[in-house]
């Protein structure tokens, strides 16, 4: 235990040095062993990383872990063995991430480091996963040689096993009616909106969709941020409906993105056990600061690349403004981590957008639309610049 607790030391000096350098560990290859007493998850590197736990699997059964300063070219998947149901390795902020679907109710029981030693010419980062027992206490693995399936490094191109988890967020509720067309209120007409939206995306079988509001209440925008965080969402979608007081005839849809000189309030959202806060090795607060720099520019770049994703299918179904693709300080916005956007629909108070944003038939096309928009922006494939 001394050895290995002295390697990972040894590991995190080398990996504080190599973000100074602004050197990147390249992902080479994941393996996994075990049975369903406990698994291990072994990722090959070619220098040293560490790795912040985003999520344990206790409430859902998916384990994240953020690997800052670790690149990767294209997805990697696969299937599972053991505790372990689906695998992804993907770009998440600042780094690499690893998802992991759990076939069973597991922990994390450790984690650490290697570095190049015994044969092995690689750094490998191993995560051993425990089940747990019925009364919540780990079970002990049985005797044995662990079999090791090793995963080949290539891009993903069959259907992801572990689903994207999308927030959709329905503009206003309770005390906040919104804008009123001649109608009702835009609180109505966003929730109506963003139950049609789930509906479609859970009907594909590739999404995992969190509501921040699924009935007539009041939500603070800050807790709108945290839902979309907490879940570790890929995407977060807030739905809207403009209003005009003094020109009736204005219709049209719009996005918005986060605008660069709001990123600063960002920081109310970030705590210290953020990873990327965390991932100074040594308390270096110049690395951390880095990184949620960076973290915050690959979520702006993230969020235009999915609006002009998002405008093109939806001028399909709706007229655009002129300036359809706009920025601001908005709330809802601001996590420093979910590429976000608001959508709004249409105006409320013009009759022909309110009547399409009202109409059950045509309001469904529209969040198809936006459906579309959301598997060709997860499709794509193409490796976006984080800065």
């Amino acid at each position: 235990m001394l050895a290995v607790a002295g390697a990972v030391v040894c590991c995190l000096a080398a990996v504080a040095g190599a973000q100074a350098a602004g050197t990147k560990a390249d992902v080479l290859k994941v393996r996994l062993g075990g049975d369903r007493a406990e698994t291990r998850i072994v990722i090959d590197l070619d220098r040293s990383a560490t790795g912040k736990v985003a999520s344990d699997g206790a409430s859902d059964r998916r384990v994240v872990v953020n690997m800052p300063g670790v690149s990767i070219d294209s997805a990697l998947q696969g299937g599972g063995l053991g505790l372990v149901k689906a695998w992804m390795v993907d770009e998440g902020p600042g780094g690499a991430r690893l998802r992991v679907d759990l076939a069973d109710d597991a922990v994390i029981k450790r984690r650490f480091l290697l570095p190049p030693a015994d044969g092995a010419s690689n750094y490998r980062y191993v995560i051993d996963l425990a089940a747990k027992n019925t009364s919540g206490g780990v079970r002990t693995a049985a005797a044995g040689t662990a079999r090791f399936i090793s995963a080949p490094v290539k891009p993903s191109k069959a259907a992801l096993p572990l689903k994207k988890v999308v927030v959709i967020d329905a503009g206003h509720g309770g005390k906040d009616p919104g804008a009123r067309g001649a109608q009702g209120a835009e609180k109505d007409v966003t929730l109506a909106a963003a139950r049609a939206l789930k509906s479609q995306l859970e009907r594909t079988g590739r999404y995992k969709v969190v509501m921040t509001r699924d009935k007539d209440v009041y939500v603070d925008h800050a807790v709108r941020v945290q839902i979309a965080r907490r879940a570790d969402a890929d995407l977060f979608i807030s739905l809207h409906a403009d209003s005009s007081g003094s020109d009736p005839t204005l219709r049209g849809a719009s996005v918005y993105t986060l605008a660069d000189r709001a990123t600063g309030r960002s920081a109310k959202f970030v705590s210290k056990d953020d990873w990327f806060m965390r991932a100074g090795a040594g308390g270096d607060r110049g690395v951390s600061t880095i990184l949620l720099d960076l973290t915050q520019r690959m979520t702006r770049n993230r969020s235009a690349t999915f609006a002009e994703v998002l405008l093109e299918r939806v001028s399909d179904h709706q007229p655009l403004l002129r300036r359809s693709h706009r920025e601001a300080g908005l709330a809802v916005l601001l996590a420093p981590d979910v590429p976000a956007v608001l959508l709004e629909m249409g105006f409320i108070t013009n009759r022909d957008d309110e009547k399409t944003l009202r109409d059950p038939g045509r309001r469904e096309q529209l969040m198809g639309s936006v459906a579309v928009a959301i598997d060709d922006y997860f499709g794509a494939g193409t490796k976006l610049a984080a800065f």
